[in-house]
Order: structure tokens, then sequence, then C-alpha cells
């Protein structure tokens, strides 16, 4: 049996029904989608406020200073030199902070480095780092006028290719403030001393 010929009014409310089936469809697609995203950039943002509250109190830092050493620098900013190791300040008396982690006082291991044995025998601001002891104390001064102390736990030597990651790492997940500098003998082939010297400190 021949099936039967939609009349011309069910055949105008079929395409509107479709129509609104459709509108209603890109409507679903399109407004939950940018709702979605802007609700997720918020609670992101929220949920980093909630576990790092350190990040919307700590300033940067802009002093280091070691009364036992007669250390007074101004903070350079550094990264990762080309071949994957970490940057050195420019100034003999200033010193550079890693600022590809934590700020001093945050929870982690903040690295501070400087020079040590300058050329021509001109001082650096590392050339005592290894007279501090357990106990001494370190001062970092931020730029919103804060003072943080820090009180030394040990230190170590290492050998210029040794793995030195703990000096980066903090394995209780509280605020540490770790100096590097050189020590040991000079060598002219490499342009480089033969030990690194890390001293390893604690927020107070």
């Amino acid at each position: 049996m021949p099936s039967k010929i939609p009349s011309k009014r069910i055949r105008i409310l079929i395409v509107a029904l479709s129509g609104l089936i459709l509108s209603a469809v890109i409507l679903l697609y399109l407004l939950p989608k940018n709702s979605i995203q802007n609700d997720s950039t918020l609670a992101i943002n929220d949920v980093t406020a909630t576990q790092n509250p350190e990040k919307a109190r700590l300033g940067l830092p802009v002093h280091l200073k070691i009364p036992k050493i007669n250390i007074d620098a101004s903070v350079e900013y550094v990264g990762v030199t080309p071949d994957g190791a970490m940057d050195v300040p420019k100034d003999i008396t200033h010193v550079g902070w890693f600022d590809l982690g934590p700020r001093p006082g945050e929870n982690g291991s903040s690295v501070i480095a400087g020079h040590y044995g300058w050329k021509n025998n001109m001082p650096s601001v590392f050339d005592n780092l290894y007279k501090l002891h357990k106990g001494d104390k370190i001062y970092i001064e931020d730029d919103k006028g804060a003072t943080i102390s820090f009180v030394v736990r040990a230190s170590r030597r290492y050998d210029p290719k040794e793995n030195a990651s703990d000096v980066f790492d903090s394995p209780d997940g509280k605020p540490h403030l770790n100096l590097i500098t050189c020590e040991g003998v000079w060598n002219n082939v490499f342009k480089s001393y033969s030990k690194r010297l890390v001293v390893f400190t604690d927020k107070e």
C-alpha cells in the first residue's frame, strides 16, 4: 500500500519543529562551552590562591644579608643557561636568585648563587661562605619591605659533574633557602673551580 503524502500544513510544522530543535542544539553546544571555560578559570585561580597562600603574600627578593660574614648584597634574577645549568649573577658583588623556583619563604627550596674568588684578586660576594656553620642566620628582604629569616642546617661540597638535584628539592615540603658558590682549585683549562659549596638553610 503506498504511503500517504503529508499535507502541506504538516510539512510546514515538521520544518518548523526541525528548526527549533536545531537551534536548541546549537545553543546547548555553544553556551555551556563558554560558561564552563570561564568557571574553570575562576576555579583554578581560586584553588591556586588557596593552595599557595605564600604567593599572594610574599614579595620578590631584593637583598640578601648574612651578618656573620658581612654580606649585604643586591639580588639579581637568573634562569637557566643554554647548556641547562643555573645561571649566575653578572655582578661579582650581587647574588642571583633562581627565579624558576620558589621565592624565598615559599614552600620548597629557593636557590641563590654567588661568585667566589674572582680574577685579579677582586673580592666576590661569597668568598667567605665557607665560614657559615649550623645555627648561623641568613636574612632575605623582599620588595614589600618584609624580612624572612633562615637558619643554616648544613654545608656540603659537590664535584662539578656530581648530581646535585637535592639542592633544588624540598623532601619535607617546607621552606628552605640554599646558597651555592664555587670552591677549591682553579682549573685554567675548564675555567672553573674544582668544587661547589652549598649551604642548606631552613626558614626560621
